[in-house]
């Protein structure tokens, strides 16, 4: 049986279409008691987001600037973002 290590290295080198699918099998594979109507809503909305950036409807930002811009927003991450 081939290794984690032999695994991954193979996998990353399949075409980015391949490695997504792959990747969501895998993550389906730890999945429990899945709504399948909350499952089939978050795949629409990432698909979505997903075709708005290729299609440069929208640009992304790094994660930390999003958060640094947002956390005022939302008390909880204020609490522990920057301070």
């Amino acid at each position: 049986m081939a290794s984690v290590e032999q695994i991954m290295k193979e996998a990353l080198t399949l075409p980015s279409a391949a490695r997504a699918l792959l990747a969501e099998k895998l993550v389906e594979s730890l999945e429990f008691d899945v709504d399948e109507t909350l499952q089939t809503l978050w795949t629409d909305e990432a698909k979505k987001r997903r075709d708005e950036v290729r299609s440069g409807a929208v640009s992304p930002i790094p994660g930390e600037e999003g958060t640094l811009k947002f956390a005022p927003l939302l008390p909880i991450l204020g609490e522990g973002v920057g301070g």
